[in-house]
C-alpha cells in the first residue's frame, strides 16, 4: 500500500494537499470540514497589511485631532490582531492537521510584532506573503527581492516555527532569490502566489475585475520554476500553487519536485468534494508504478534528470 505522508516545512503532513488561504480558510468550522475532507494542512486566511493601512488611513482622515487617529489606528490594529489570534487559537483547537497562518505584506514594518503573537497562538509554521508590482520609475534593481530577505531576517530573529515565503511569478530570478531566502532560514517555498486579475468593461467604460480563479493552464509556469528550482536550490522544500485543479496535477508538482500543493480555485469550483480524488488518484498510481513513498519518486523529472534539450528552461517552441 502506498503511503502518502510528506514532509514540508518541517512539517509531517499526512498527504500532500494543504488548503491555501483564502475565504475557504477563515473560520475553525470550515477548517475542521476541509480536514475531514482529506486536507493534509491548511493555511488561514491572510492577515493582510495592505487592508489594515487601508482602513487606519480612513480613520486618521475621520478625525480631527492627529492623536485621535493614531489612537483609533492601533486599536484597529489590535483588533484585527485580536481577531486572527482567535482563528489559530479555534482551528488548533478543532484540527488534527498542521495550522500555518499567513500574513501578507508589503513593508518590513510591524510583522515581527505580529509574527511573536502568532507563534505564541500555536500556529505550526507561518507562510508570509509579499506580492506588489513594483512601477516606480526610479525603482532600485533588486530592491524588491531584498525586501524579502529583510522581511524573512526580521521575522526569523523574533519566532523559531518554520516559515514559509510565498512568491509572487515577477520576479526576474526566483532561483536567486530563493537561494538567499535558503541561506536566510525560510524552511520552503510557495510558487506562485497569484495577482488579482484586472479586466475593463468597454460598456461601462470602467475598470473591473477581471477573472479570480486560476486554470488549469496556469500549471505549465508552476511546473517549470518547481522542475528548476528543486533542483537548483536542494535546501529548501517546495510547494506548488497556481493551476493544480485535477487528479494527475498533484502527481505531475511531485514529480517536477515539489513536497506538497496548495489547492484553491479547484476547491471553490468543485467543493471539498474535489479533495479525497486527488488523493486516490495519487495513491492508485504510486500503487501501478510501483512507488511506496512520495519520497521515491519527488522531483525525479526536475532538471538534473532531464535529457536532451531542457523542457522546463525552453522558452521557445523548436522546429
Amino acid at each position: 500500500m502506498s503511503d502518502l505522508k510528506t514532509t514540508f516545512a518541517g512539517l509531517t503532513l499526512k498527504n500532500p494537499v494543504i488548503i491555501s488561504s483564502s475565504g475557504l480558510t477563515n473560520s475553525a468550522v470550515k477548517n475542521k470540514k476541509l480536514e475531514e475532507a482529506g486536507a493534509g494542512a491548511i493555511v488561514l486566511k491572510s492577515l493582510l497589511e495592505e487592508q489594515i493601512a487601508f482602513e487606519a488611513a480612513q480613520m486618521q482622515n475621520s478625525v480631527y485631532y492627529p492623536e485621535g487617529g493614531d489612537y483609533l489606528v492601533e486599536a484597529l490594529r489590535g483588533h484585527k490582531l485580536s481577531e486572527y489570534l482567535r482563528l489559530i487559537k479555534e482551528s488548533k483547537e478543532s484540527c488534527r492537521i498542521p495550522i500555518i497562518a499567513s500574513i501578507n505584506c508589503c513593508s518590513d514594518n510591524e510583522w515581527t510584532n505580529f509574527a511573536t503573537e502568532i507563534e505564541k497562538a500555536g500556529a505550526d509554521a507561518l507562510e508570509i506573503n509579499i506580492l506588489s508590482l513594483q512601477t516606480d520609475e526610479l525603482y532600485e534593481w533588486g530592491s524588491f527581492e531584498q525586501r524579502h530577505i529583510d522581511i524573512l531576517k526580521h521575522v526569523k530573529q523574533h519566532i523559531n516555527i518554520p516559515v514559509i515565503m510565498k512568491l509572487g511569478n515577477n520576479l526576474t530570478n526566483p532561483i536567486a532569490l530563493i537561494n538567499q531566502l535558503c541561506a536566510n532560514g525560510a524552511a520552503a517555498v510557495v510558487l506562485f502566489n497569484r495577482f488579482y486579475q484586472p479586466d475593463i468593461d468597454i460598456d461601462k467604460v470602467r475598470q473591473s475585475a477581471g477573472q479570480i480563479f486560476s486554470n488549469n493552464s496556469d500549471l505549465g509556469n508552476t511546473l517549470r520554476w518547481i522542475g528548476i528550482a528543486s533542483a537548483a536550490v536542494r535546501c529548501i522544500d517546495y510547494a506548488a500553487s497556481g493551476g493544480v485543479h485535477n487528479e494527475k496535477d498533484v502527481i505531475k508538482v511531485i514529480l517536477a519536485g515539489a513536497s506538497a500543493v496548495e489547492i484553491c480555485s479547484a476547491v471553490y469550483k468543485g467543493g471539498n468534494e474535489v479533495i479525497k480524488p486527488m488523493l486516490n488518484t495519487l495513491s492508485k498510481w504510486m500503487n501501478d508504478k510501483g512507488y511506496e513513498y512520495i519520497s521515491q519518486f519527488k522531483g525525479v523529472l526536475n532538471t538534473k534528470d532531464l535529457r536532451g534539450v531542457n523542457t522546463f528552461e525552453r522558452t521557445q517552441f523548436l522546429n
